[in-house]
């Protein structure tokens, strides 16, 4: 089982997380800090597998964000790299070519596709195109809940 998935740039900003278990603020910060400059300190050629603390840490990078999964030492490191790949495919399917500007800007889409893919840290959905079809309903939702004008009419626009 996943227990936290981290997305942070080069530089260290984190830039998405979703922990799975319940961890203390404080903790999943100091965590996270801690777990990141462990990354980063690594050659690139290095493996994308280790051990840290009490779990197993599968991380890729992509362009210039890394994506990060801690998992229990039971659990396979491939299938963590696979569903890693598969939430960067999700991503780029639906940004087109997904980037960091991508996910600081539409972080509420990334945390979506993320809860429409893994729930409770286990993979629920393993089809792209059913999670890209959840993502458009949303979309479609979202949409009509804005209706054209309304910020017009009230004199915001």
């Amino acid at each position: 089982m996943i227990q936290f998935m981290l997305l942070f740039s080069r530089q260290g900003k984190l830039r998405l997380q979703k922990w799975f278990v319940a961890f203390q603020e404080g903790m999943k910060k100091k965590m996270s800090r801690e777990l990141i400059n462990v990354i980063l300190a690594r050659k690139p050629k290095m493996s994308a597998f280790l051990e840290w603390q009490d779990y197993k840490i599968v991380y890729k990078r992509y362009a210039s964000l890394y994506f990060c999964c801690a998992i229990e030492n039971s659990d396979n490191e491939l299938i963590a790299l696979e569903i890693i790949h598969r939430y960067v495919e999700l991503l780029d399917k639906y940004f087109g070519s997904v980037c960091e500007l991508d996910i600081i800007f539409n972080f509420e889409k990334a945390y979506f596709m993320l809860d429409e893919f893994i729930i409770g840290g286990e993979v629920q959905e393993t089809s792209k195109k059913n999670v890209l079809k959840a993502i458009a309903a949303q979309d479609l939702l979202q949409e009509e809940e804005t209706p054209q004008g309304f910020f017009e009419d009230a004199g915001l626009g």
